[in-house]
């Protein structure tokens, strides 16, 4: 039975809750088959990250190899990159390979608040990778770095989603989970704008979200949809996973990724 594919490029969360955990989780439960190149190895848990471990790009470089070679993926989604050298190397591989649909989750900083980038990676991340990418799913702080803009409201997410696009980048996804207000995201896509609501759900257990929901989009995209069809049916996805209240850790614990499942 052939089944779509979708390769993700992250780091290791050994909680489970987000990186390739999550990202793998998130693609079985919408219908895709799930592969992996590890960037970083981290020790975390619910309350923070405790120590990262880089890949070295020459490993980074085999591990895309070999998935390419044998199993090509027909949705790309990549999560955390700590360096500059591994982006290049991701950047290139992509290029060499031909990769298409792919979704890119700008990570910089954990939902406990650790710093996940160098700061030396971002231009490069910016100027090499961003411009490669089907959508990118910035979170509001994720946004504001991005732009060099503050972003408070509804106009200031659309501001900022049109700047990203004016640089370059096909489509954003600017993610509303942090407006005190609403979780409504916009997405930027074929010169227009479009909100897709959401609903605030009341569960401080948010560990992964950013991954997850991208990986969903990707998997949505592999398995044939629209831009706007597989933004929707991720959102409806991670909804799920978080009305399911699933309670673990002493700190923001993660989604209930299996929440179809019971």
């Amino acid at each position: 039975m052939k089944r779509p594919t979708v390769l993700t490029i992250a780091g290791s969360d050994s909680s489970g809750g987000a990186g390739i955990q999550a990202d793998i989780k998130t693609m079985i439960m919408n219908g895709v088959y799930a592969m992996s190149a590890v960037t970083a190895l981290t020790a975390q848990n619910t309350t923070g990250v405790r120590a990262i471990l880089e890949v070295s790009p020459e490993f980074l470089q085999q591990q895309l190899d070999a998935v390419f070679e044998d199993i090509y993926p027909d949705a790309i989604k990549i999560g955390m990159v700590p360096s500059g050298q591994l982006i290049r190397v991701i950047v290139d591989r992509l290029r060499h390979y031909g990769a298409k649909k792919i979704v890119v989750d700008p990570v910089m900083v954990s939902t406990s608040g650790s710093v996940l980038m160098k700061e030396e990676a971002r231009a490069i991340l910016e100027e090499q990778l961003l411009p490669m990418a089907a959508v990118i799913t910035p979170n509001i702080p994720e946004a504001e770095v991005l732009t060099g803009r503050k972003i408070r409201n509804r106009e200031d997410m659309e501001a900022a989603a049109l700047h990203l696009g004016i640089r370059g980048i096909r489509a954003v996804l600017l993610k509303g989970g942090h407006s005190v207000s609403d979780a409504d995201d916009l997405l930027y896509a074929n010169g227009r704008l479009t909100w897709f609501p959401g609903r605030r759900i009341q569960n401080p257990n948010t560990h992964g979200t950013g991954c997850t929901l991208s990986s969903a989009i990707a998997s949505a995209l592999a398995r044939g949809m629209s831009m706007e069809d597989a933004v929707r049916e991720a959102k409806e996805y991670i909804s799920g996973a978080l009305e399911s209240d699933l309670d673990l850790g002493k700190g923001s614990g993660p989604l209930d990724h299996g929440y179809r499942m019971i």
